[in-house]
């Protein structure tokens, strides 16, 4: 049988733990979703969202994580500063626009560069095939398989269909990223 004092020891042990910080990227292509993304995390209205020009950091707590999740810009003339952030980062999300299937193959050069690079090596990703409220979304099926995502073997990874607006699938997400987060620092 516990005891009052022997519960409240308990209790502030947990207080006092700090949430472990974890750093996550967060890129993709201009107009992917990111920041709406990023805004649905972190429970902000997502009404007027205009395109990230440098970066947005963020912290969410989550199954006792602090998530430091940067949001960088996803123009053209952003992506080689990308690699500025890489530094220390635990877990990669990277957003693609389901419905926007002219840049598939320009969003799959941008992943494929970034699962190419040393600083990221091994690193946990998880692709949020976002957009899915769109009726002309692709499924994350089709896009996993367009992308050769079965080829990584690096790194865990996984594709994870999503509706930043609407928020659909982002807890799902959210929930891998902390489990492989969780093994990968233990």
């Amino acid at each position: 049988m516990l005891s009052v004092k022997g519960l409240l020891s308990i209790l502030r042990k947990l207080k006092s733990a700090p949430d472990q910080e974890v750093r996550i990227l967060l890129l993709g292509l201009d107009n992917a979703g990111k920041t709406t993304l990023l805004k649905q995390l972190a429970s902000e209205d997502i009404s007027h969202i205009t395109p990230t020009q440098g970066f947005n950091i963020k912290s969410v707590q989550s199954q006792g994580f602090k998530l430091n999740v940067w949001d960088i810009g996803g123009q053209r003339k952003i992506r080689p500063y990308w690699r500025n952030y890489f530094e220390n980062t635990d877990v990669l999300i990277y957003v693609i626009d389901s419905a926007d299937r002219k840049r598939f193959e320009e969003t799959g050069q941008e992943l494929a560069e970034l699962l190419d690079e040393e600083k990221l090596s091994g690193v946990p990703v998880l692709i949020f095939a976002n957009k899915q409220d769109l009726l002309t979304a692709a499924p994350a099926s089709e896009i996993a398989e367009g992308l050769n995502l079965h080829t990584i073997r690096d790194r865990v990874w996984q594709i994870q269909s999503c509706s930043a607006l609407t928020g659909e699938g982002v807890q799902d997400g959210m929930n891998w990223v902390c489990k492989n987060v969780n093994a990968k620092k233990k």
